[in-house]
Order: C-alpha cells, then structure tokens, then sequence
C-alpha cells in the first residue's frame, strides 16, 4: 500500500510530482475476487489516464515491482523510466505460507487488541520487522473491533498468481533500474540474463544492508539511487 512510502514518498516530491497507489486489495483501495497482474496493470492503466498523467516513472516493490514490469512492457508509451525494487521477472515459488497462516489465525471477535493480534502472530511470525510491517494493515472497523485493511481471503485464495513470471518475449526499451537488497536473495547474479531479455537498458544496482523491504531498511540509498537514475 501507497503508506509504506510515505517517508521515502515526501522526499522524492521534493523536486517531483508522487502518487502513492494503494493496489487493489490492499490499503484504502477496493476490495474484489479478481486479483492478478492483469488487472493489477489495469488498475495502473486506469489511474494514470483518470489524473491525466503523461509518461511516468513508475516504481514498484516486489508484488508492486511485477505490476510495474507487467505494465512497462505492455504500455511502453505511458512509461518515462522504470525503477523495480528488489524482485526479478521470475517465476518465484510459494514461500509466505507461515505468514498466510499466522493471518488467517486471527480472529478480531476474540483479539480485541493490537497486543492481543501480535501475540497470535509471534506463533508464526518470529521476525518483529515483519509483524510490524503487517501490523501497519491492521484498523479498527468499529468501536469493539479490529480487522485488516488488505483483503486477506482474495490474497490467500490468489496466492500463487504473485509468483507468475513476467510473459516471455515481452520487452521494456526504456531506461530501467533494479534495486537488489544484499540480503534478500530475490534477485541473484543468474537473474540478470533474463532481466536484459526483457529490459535491454536495466541497469542492476545492489543495496547494501538491507534485506526485502530494503526501501525501509536502508532508506537513505535507496533514494539516493533512485534519485541518481532519475537525473540521468
């Protein structure tokens, strides 16, 4: 969701226009079943020709990372440069299982603290970072009650379409960078073959000290690249 660039977000419009997009399904966007990288690209489509905007720089993280290739490489013209932050055009296999587990564990008709949830989520969740991250989706509906801000039956029933691979033959010439986290193994050395055969121009820059979410972890060169790339 858009908020989890808010702080890297204010700086970047600085000396840029920003929008924060909450994809469907999550944040303050709607809900609803159909839930792929398809409509997800004509969500994008569809925001972008509503605000009347003309070649952006379009910027997404892992699952927002393939909504931004997706879209790159199909409306080549509505795209000015493209920055992916650290996921590849793979396939990548199902691997946030204990994490789908530890939510769907809830129960807000019986946690009715944000203590109480983060307990259940200790059982499956042991990284705090990423119990925090996840806690950021949690509001209260109601007086008496909480829930969660992402649709989490869509997600959990939609799972293996997150991993898909970017569709062969289709190609971004546009000037591209990927952001690779030190830590995090999403984007290997191996990657970088396939990463050209879609985006001729990429560049790959590693992000140090920092894991997946490295835009939070290390923040300052994150936008420092990004930033630099932009300039260019």
């Amino acid at each position: 969701m858009g908020d989890n660039w808010k702080s890297l977000g204010n700086r970047f419009a600085l000396d840029n226009e920003v929008h924060l997009i909450d994809q469907r399904n999550h944040g303050r966007s709607f809900h609803s079943d159909e839930f792929d990288y398809e409509v997800l690209v004509k969500d994008v489509l569809n925001y972008i020709q509503h605000y009347k905007l003309d070649k952006v720089n379009l910027l997404g993280h892992s699952m927002g990372g393939k909504t931004a290739m997706l879209f790159a490489v199909t409306y080549p013209e509505k795209v000015n440069k493209l920055i992916v932050a650290d996921i590849a055009p793979k396939y990548y296999p199902s691997h946030h299982e204990q994490i789908l587990e530890g939510l769907n564990a809830i129960d807000f008709s019986k946690q009715r603290s944000r203590n109480d949830i983060e307990r259940v989520l200790e059982n499956y969740i042991p990284e705090f970072g990423i119990r925090q991250f996840l806690l950021k989706n949690v509001y209260r509906k109601s007086k008496d009650e909480f829930g969660f801000r992402f649709n989490l039956e869509a997600i959990t029933t939609s799972y293996d379409e997150i991993g898909v691979q970017l569709p062969p033959l289709y190609q971004f010439d546009g000037a591209t960078l990927f952001l690779r986290a030190e830590n995090s193994g999403y984007i290997t050395k191996e990657d970088e073959p396939l990463i050209k055969a879609h985006f001729a121009k990429a560049e790959v820059i590693t992000v140090k000290n920092a894991g997946h979410w490295l835009h939070a972890e290390n923040p300052d060169d994150f936008y420092d690249y990004v930033v630099s790339f932009l300039a260019k």
